[in-house]
């Protein structure tokens, strides 16, 4: 089975779940996958070995200044005619199944040719049932037709509806340790206002991980510029992580039990709606700006959390993808939230799914 496969590129949570899928879609030397990526300069991708000689489009992306979406500087960035020609020229002849992550010139190929495309991800558990805050007319119809699909396997931290599984964990086997370092990981923020407002807690040690840093010591702060191995390795060691709120980061700390602060990028509505649903199950500490007395208490109350232990869902879904994909979502969910635990949790509403067991 030949299977064409898109990923959106913009930030690091679907480029780390085509990961976890690459591996376990490896196990089957019957499937042929070619990966498709968008969104990031080809140039700003890294650790990509294990896509093998992947395709890449331009696609569409978002610009955001000082921690905020501009909708006005995306307009700019992208450019719409070069969109449409990749679309229009992309070739789907030869693939059996198309996927995409969020990804639109995959997606927007498949609608146009009235081909099936299945999509995989995170935005696609926005199906009315989950959690939504700060959305209006035109930040749900980006969602909506962003990236197009026929059907959807959506992925959340709570069976919001009876077709979202639990998320797609990208994490070495390796078991996580508890060191004295806390990761910092916001990308959209002003990098010098980031290492400014860390060093008022002089006694704390920060790892700060991002593209626009170079690597070196500034009093308690290490800049790190975004590497792979490097941020596994320091995510799996630290007490405590303080990141915006994407969603794949986020469910690997869960999965780690590490302590989360996260600050939603402002006028995005998926992040918004992430950092509700995270205040609603009470699974980390949601702040709207980087405020100093959060920071404090964030760090004066860092302890160890349960570990969720997610299953393997890129399994799951690798195993189903094999098979033609003609088992319906919702039967494939309840096999994989069966058994899931999260302590101390607070169902977000009283009519929620029982799937999670307290």
């Amino acid at each position: 089975m030949r299977i064409l496969y898109g990923v959106q590129g913009t930030g690091q949570g679907h480029i780390s779940r085509a990961r976890a899928m690459a591996k376990e879609l490896a196990r089957y030397p019957e499937l042929d996958v070619t990966w498709l990526f968008s969104g990031r300069s080809k140039s700003r991708l890294f650790d990509m070995e294990c896509f093998g000689d992947y395709a890449w489009r331009r696609g569409l992306t978002f610009a955001s200044r000082e921690g905020k979406l501009h909708y006005l500087d995306t307009l700019r960035a992208n450019n719409a005619p070069a969109f449409v020609r990749d679309v229009v020229q992309l070739d789907l002849k030869s693939y059996d199944l198309i996927i995409s992550d969020y990804e639109p010139v995959t997606a927007w190929a498949a609608t146009l040719r009235g081909r099936e495309c299945i999509g995989i991800g995170h935005q696609y558990a926005f199906d009315g049932s989950s959690p939504v805050a700060k959305a209006d007319w035109l930040s749900k119809t980006i969602m909506r037709l962003f990236a197009p699909t026929t059907r959807s396997v959506g992925l959340h931290w709570y069976p919001f509806s009876q077709s979202i599984c639990p998320p797609i964990i990208d994490l070495p086997d390796a078991m996580p340790a508890t060191g004295e370092h806390v990761l910092v990981y916001l990308p959209f923020e002003n990098q010098t206002t980031v290492t400014q407002w860390l060093h008022a807690h002089a006694d704390v040690e920060f790892r700060q991980y991002s593209p626009d840093v170079q690597s070196e010591t500034l009093a308690n702060v290490t800049t790190c510029p975004t590497d792979y191995q490097g941020f596994k390795y320091d995510l799996a060691n630290c007490k405590g992580v303080i990141c915006n709120s994407g969603f794949e980061l986020i469910s690997e700390c869960l999965q780690w039990g590490k302590p989360v602060l996260t600050f939603p990028m402002r006028g995005q509505m998926e992040q918004s709606s992430n950092a509700l649903a995270l205040d609603q199950l009470q699974l980390a500490k949601v702040c709207d700006t980087l405020d100093s007395h959060a920071l404090g208490d964030f760090l004066q109350g860092l302890r160890q959390q349960s570990s969720i232990n997610f299953p393997n869902v890129a399994a799951a879904l690798a195993r189903w993808i094999r098979d033609g994909a003609t088992e319906s979502p919702m039967n494939l969910a309840a096999d994989l939230w069966r058994g899931v635990r999260i302590a101390q949790l607070n169902p977000p509403k009283s009519d929620a799914p029982k799937a999670i067991a307290a």
